[in-house]
C-alpha cells in the first residue's frame, strides 16, 4: 500500500485529526479536527500535504516522492467539486491559501502565500463575479507581491517602493484608500519590476503559481529564521519531519466593510487574565493583522459593530478551549457578514501568563495540578523573576511616549533600528533596545538578543508581540508617537532620540520613558506561590528505584551560596539547602587576602600557620554567617578548590613590586615564589584536597573556623546543619586522610567549648576514576556530590575555557546533539554518575547524593539527575524556581503510563525522484 500523503478536510468532515500532528503539523490537524465533528466548525476546506513529504524533500534533494503530483491532482478536484469552482477559472476563479505548518507552532518563521489562481484574466473574472472590481485588483496585487516576495526572492522591499509611490501620488496614507485606477498601476508596476528581477514574466499559470507555493513552504523550513527560531527555543533539528502545507479555499476579509480578519485568544497571553482578548481590521487580510503594518481594532470593538459575528467568536472560544482544555490562539476571517475560522493552536504565552492559567484552569476543574505543572516550560519562570520598574525611580522618570502593552518585563538599552545593529551590539556586550516601525520574522535573532522591542505600528497579534512573549522578552507595539526621520533617529513627540541612545520600556502598562529608569528584583507570591507548591508537593512524594535497585524517596532543589545575601535570594526563591558554599571566594576579602597571600609565600610549616592564624576569626565569622542565614536548613561547605597561583597574581613588573611590599619581601624572591606556582594546567594541577595533602593546615584551619562557627550558634540556640565537602577527590586514601585530620580538629573544639558536634564529611565526584572507585571512596564519605562541570571537562576532554572555538561547529553538525556544559551528558557524565551511584549505594545504602555543577539548573540534566537517583539538585539562587519545576516535571513523565503504540504503517515501495521542486532564489 502506497503511503498517503494527502489529508482533505471541509464540508462537516476531514481525513485526519489532531492526533496527527505529527503528520499533519499543528495547523493541519487542528484544521481537520475544527471541520469534523463534534466540533463541526465553519472552516474553508482543502488539504493538508504531510510532513512525511517535507523530510522526502530534503533527502531527495529537493524533489518531491514520486505519487505526490497524482495525489494533489486528486485532493484539489475534490476541493474544486466542494467549491463548485476551477482553480484560476477565467469567469469563477477558485482562489487559494498556501500556507506551513509544523507539529511544534513556530509562528511567523516558515511562509504563507495567499489569494493564489489570480492572473490577468482571472482577476477580471473576480471582479465580475462579484461586482467589486477594488476587491479583486487589491487581491492580485496582494498574491503578486507575496508570491514574489516568498516564492521567487524578490526583494520585498522593491514592491513596498512601487506601492508608496503610487500612494504618494494622491498624498494618502493607508492602502484601503488606494482606487481601482491606482490598484491596476500597481499591478502592472508590480508586473515590470518583477520581469526585470526574474527575466521572465509572472506567472500565469494556477498550476505553475501552486507547485511554486507549496516548493517557497517546504524551503521555507530551513530559511535562516525558521533555524535560528528552532535554535532559540531548543528545538533540535531532526527531532521534526519538517513542514506540512496546507492548500485551503480563500475566504476574504477585503470584500469592503462588510468583511475583516482578525487573531485572538481565549485569554490574555501576555497577562494569563480569563478575558477574550484579540485584535481585528475591516477590509483586510490577516497578514495586515500580523505583519503590524496597520495598527488593528481591539476585539471589543467588534461586538459593536458586529455583535453576531461577535457571539459566534464567543461561542467558538468556549467551545475550543474545553476540548483542547488549553488557551487558543485563533485565526478568523469574516467575508461579507460570515465567519470562517481559519486556524486554532494552543497559544504563545509569558511566563507570568503560562502559570496564571496553569493555576486558574486546575481551579477551573478544567486540567489536573499535574497537567497543570506540565503546561508551563521551566524556562518561562524566568521571565517572572525578571526586574521590574521600580515604582520610586517611574515616579521620577521622564515618560515621553505610550503605546500597547504587549509582552511584559522592564527593557532598557541603547536604541538601534534593525535586527543586525542588535546583534552586533549586543556581540559588543552592549543592551540594545530594538526600535522599529514593525518587526518580521527574519528580525528574529536582533529580537532574541535585545533587552526590549518597541515598534511605532502592530497591535498586541502582531508579529513583534507574538514573538517576544514566547521568547520572555519585554514588548510595547504600536506606539504611534514614535515616528522614523532617517535611519538612525526617531522622533517622539518633537524630540530626537538618535541610535545609542537610551530608553527603558515598561512592557507591562506600555509606557515608554526616557534614559534609564531603575529596576527591582522580583518576588515570588501568588499564582506562582501556588505553582510552585504542588511542584514541591510532587517532588516530596516521588519514589523511584535506580539502575542499581535502591528505592529513593524525595528529590530536592538546593542552591549554591557564598554569602549571607546568596542565602536569603535562595530562600526566597524556594531552595530547601545550600549545596554548594565555595571558601575560596572569601579569601578575596581584605585583611583575609593578605594573610592569606603570605601564608602562599611561606617557606615553612610555622609560618603557614602563623598566618592561618591570623585568617581563622575572619573565616569563622563568614561561616557563622551563612549557617545563621539558613535557619536550619543544610548547608554544605566546600573546602578550598582552587590552586594557590590564583591568589598570587603579578603579570607586570609594577605589579610585582607592589605585591612585594605589601608581603614585605624582596621582588626577586616573589619572582621565584610565583614562578613556582605557575602552572602550565592548572585545573588539573595543585588545587582542591591536593593542597591538604602538601599543606594540610589549610583545611585544619577551615574545618576549625566551621566548627567554631557552628558551636558559637549551638550555644546560641541556633539551629543548624553543616557538612564538609573535599574537593578534587581521586583516591579514596585522600578522604580517609583529611577525614582523619578533620575529626581531630571537630574533636579538639568539642572538648573546649563543650559541645558535642557532629558534621557529615562528604567527597565531589569530579573525574571518572572518583565514580570508578566510588565503592572504595564511599567507606569514608557521607555523601557524594557531583561536580559535573570538572566531570564532564575530564570525562570530554575539553576544556570550559577553550571549547567555545569548536563546539558550534559539533552542534551545527550534529557530532553533538548538546553543549555538554550546559546538558548533561547520560552517556559520558551521566554514565559514570550511575556507576559512582550503584557502587556507592552499594557501600551505603541511604548514601546521599547530590550534584553542584551548572547542569544542576539546566531542566534536561535535572530529569537524568532525578533517573539516576540523586538525592538533590543544587544550582544558582535565580534558577531555584526553574529547577523545583523541572524536578517535578522529571517524576509526573517518569510515573507517566506509556503511550499505546499505532499499528506501524506499511512501508511503500522504494521512492523515486521526480518532480523537481523549483528552488527558491535567494533574497537580497
Amino acid at each position: 500500500m502506497a503511503t498517503k500523503y494527502v489529508y482533505f478536510f471541509g464540508n462537516g468532515d476531514a481525513d485526519g485529526d489532531e492526533s496527527m500532528r505529527a503528520e499533519l503539523g499543528g495547523k493541519g490537524a487542528n484544521l481537520a479536527q475544527m471541520a469534523k465533528k463534534p466540533l463541526s466548525l465553519p472552516v474553508p476546506p482543502g488539504f493538508t500535504i504531510t510532513t512525511d513529504v517535507c523530510q522526502e524533500f530534503y533527502k531527495l534533494g529537493r524533489k518531491y516522492p514520486a505519487g505526490l503530483a497524482a495525489e494533489v491532482d486528486k485532493y484539489l478536484a475534490k476541493l474544486e467539486k466542494a467549491m463548485g469552482k476551477k482553480l484560476g477559472d477565467e469567469k469563477d476563479p477558485l482562489l487559494v491559501s498556501v500556507r506551513s505548518g509544523a507539529a511544534i507552532s513556530m509562528p511567523g518563521m516558515m511562509d504563507t502565500i495567499l489569494n493564489l489562481g489570480l492572473n490577468d484574466k482571472s482577476v477580471i473574472g473576480l471582479a465580475t463575479k462579484t461586482g467589486n472590481e477594488r476587491f479583486a485588483w487589491d487581491a492580485y496585487r496582494r498574491f503578486i507581491q507575496m508570491y514574489g516576495d516568498v516564492a521567487m526572492g524578490v526583494d520585498h522591499d522593491k514592491f513596498e517602493a512601487i506601492i508608496d509611490k503610487e500612494k504618494a501620488k494622491r498624498g494618502i496614507k493607508d492602502d484601503p484608500e488606494l482606487n481601482v485606477e491606482e490598484l491596476k498601476n500597481i499591478v502592472a508596476n508590480y508586473k515590470k519590476m518583477y520581469k526585470k528581477e526574474k527575466g521572465e514574466d509572472f506567472p500565469q499559470d494556477p498550476k505553475k503559481q501552486m507547485w511554486g507555493a507549496i516548493g517557497a513552504v517546504f524551503g521555507s523550513w530551513m530559511n535562516p529564521r525558521a533555524i535560528t527560531y528552532r535554535k532559540l527555543n531548543n528545538i533540535k533539528e531532526g527531532a521534526l519531519k519538517g513542514t506540512a502545507v496546507s492548500v485551503m479555499a480563500m475566504v476574504f476579509g477585503n470584500k469592503g466593510n462588510t468583511s475583516g480578519t482578525g487573531v485572538c485568544f481565549s485569554r490574555d497571553p501576555s497577562t494569563g487574565e480569563n478575558v477574550f482578548m484579540g485584535e481585528y481590521l475591516m477590509n483586510a487580510q490577516g497578514e495586515d493583522v500580523v505583519a503590524g503594518i496597520r495598527t488593528p481594532q481591539k476585539l471589543s470593538q467588534l461586538q459593536k459593530e458586529n455583535p453576531k459575528v461577535y457571539d459566534q467568536l464567543c461561542k467558538i472560544r468556549d467551545r475550543l478551549e474545553k476540548h483542547y482544555h488549553d488557551m487558543q490562539d485563533m485565526e478568523f476571517t469574516v467575508e461579507e457578514g460570515k465567519l470562517y475560522m481559519l486556524q486554532c493552536r494552543n497559544g504563545k504565552r509569558t511566563g507570568a501568563a503560562a502559570v496564571k492559567m496553569a493555576v486558574d484552569m486546575v481551579a477551573e476543574k478544567l486540567i489536573t495540578k499535574e497537567q497543570a505543572l506540565l503546561r508551563v516550560e521551566p524556562e518561562q519562570l524566568n521571565q517572572l523573576l525578571l526586574p521590574q520598574l521600580d515604582k520610586d525611580a517611574v515616579k521620577k522618570a521622564t515618560e515621553i511616549a505610550a503605546g500597547l502593552n504587549a509582552s511584559p518585563g522592564a527593557g532598557c538599552g541603547q536604541i538601534v533600528f534593525t535586527a543586525d545593529e542588535a546583534e552586533e551590539w549586543a556581540k559588543a556586550g552592549k543592551k540594545v533596545l530594538l526600535v522599529r516601525k514593525e518587526t518580521s520574522p527574519d528580525d528574529i535573532a536582533g529580537m532574541a538578543v535585545a533587552q526590549g522591542i518597541l515598534t511605532s505600528t502592530g497591535g498586541r497579534t502582531s508579529h513583534a508581540a507574538v514573538v517576544a512573549r514566547g521568547m520572555g522578552t519585554p514588548c510595547v507595539c504600536g506606539c504611534s508617537d514614535v515616528t522614523f526621520k532617517d535611519a538612525n533617529t526617531i522622533v517622539v513627540k518633537g524630540k530626537s532620540y538618535k541610535k545609542g541612545d537610551f530608553l527603558t520600556i515598561d512592557g507591562a502598562t506600555g509606557k515608554v520613558y526616557e534614559g534609564q529608569v531603575a529596576v527591582k528584583p522580583a518576588t515570588i507570591s501568588g499564582d506562582l506561590e501556588t505553582f510552585l507548591g504542588w511542584a514541591d508537593e510532587v517532588r516530596a512524594k516521588s519514589t523511584r528505584k535506580t539502575a542499581s535497585g535502591q528505592t529513593v524517596k524525595g528529590f530536592d532543589v538546593y542552591a549554591n551560596g557564598d554569602t549571607p545575601k546568596n542565602a536569603e535570594d535562595a530562600f526566597r526563591f524556594g531552595a530547601k539547602g545550600i549545596g554548594l558554599c565555595r571558601t575560596e571566594h572569601m579569601f578575596f576579602d581584605e585583611p583575609k587576602l593578605t594573610a592569606f597571600q603570605k601564608m602562599i609565600v611561606s617557606e615553612n610549616t610555622e609560618d603557614r600557620k602563623k598566618n592561618l592564624a591570623k585568617i581563622l576569626p575572619l573565616q569563622q565569622k563568614d561561616f557563622y554567617e551563612i549557617i545563621k542565614a539558613m535557619k536550619g536548613y543544610p548547608v554544605t561547605i566546600r573546602l578550598l578548590d582552587p590552586p594557590l597561583n590564583e591568589f598570587i597574581q603579578a603579570e607586570s613588573k609594577d605589579q610585582l613590586n607592589a605585591l612585594a611590599k605589601k608581603l614585605d619581601m624582596k621582588p626577586a624572591a616573589l619572582a621565584a615564589k610565583v614562578a613556582a606556582l605557575d602552572e602550565h594546567n592548572p585545573m588539573l594541577g595543585h588545587r582542591g584536597c591536593r593542597l591538604a595533602i602538601t599543606y594540610p593546615e589549610i583545611y585544619e584551619m577551615q574545618v576549625e573556623a566551621i566548627a567554631r562557627a557552628t558551636a558559637k550558634l549551638d550555644k546560641e540556640g541556633v539551629a543548624h546543619e553543616v557538612q564538609i565537602m573535599i574537593p578534587n577527590v581521586v583516591s579514596y586514601r585522600e578522604v580517609e586522610q583529611i577525614r582523619g585530620q578533620a575529626e581531630a580538629v571537630i574533636a579538639n573544639v568539642n572538648k573546649e567549648c563543650g559541645t558535642n558536634l557532629k558534621f557529615a564529611i562528604g567527597s565531589m565526584v569530579e573525574f571518572p576514576r572518583t565514580a570508578l572507585i566510588a565503592d572504595k571512596v564511599a567507606k569514608f564519605a557521607d555523601f557524594f556530590s557531583f561536580g559535573t562541570n570538572d566531570l564532564s571537562q575530564t570525562t570530554f576532554g575539553f576544556s570550559r575555557d577553550d571549547y567555545g572555538k569548536f563546539i558550534e561547529s559539533y552542534l551545527d553538525q550534529r557530532i553533538l546533539e548538546d553543549d555538554p556544559f550546559a546538558t548533561l551528558d547520560p552517556d559520558g557524565p551521566g554514565a559514570l554518575m550511575e556507576i559512582a551511584e550503584a557502587k556507592g549505594r552499594s557501600v551505603k545504602k541511604n548514601l546521599h547524593l547530590g550534584i553542584c555543577g551548572e547542569h544542576g539548573g539546566d531542566p534536561a540534566s535535572i530529569a537524568l539527575c532525578y533517573k539516576i537517583g540523586l538525592n538533590y539538585v543544587s544550582c544558582s539562587p535565580f534558577r531555584v524556581p526553574l529547577a523545583r519545576l523541572a524536578g517535578a516535571q522529571a517524576v509526573i513523565k517518569a510515573n507517566a503510563k506509556p503511550a499505546a503504540k499505532k499499528a506501524p504503517a506499511k512501508k511503500p515501495a522504494a521512492k523515486k525522484a521526480t518532480t523537481a521542486a523549483k528552488k527558491p532564489a535567494a533574497k537580497k
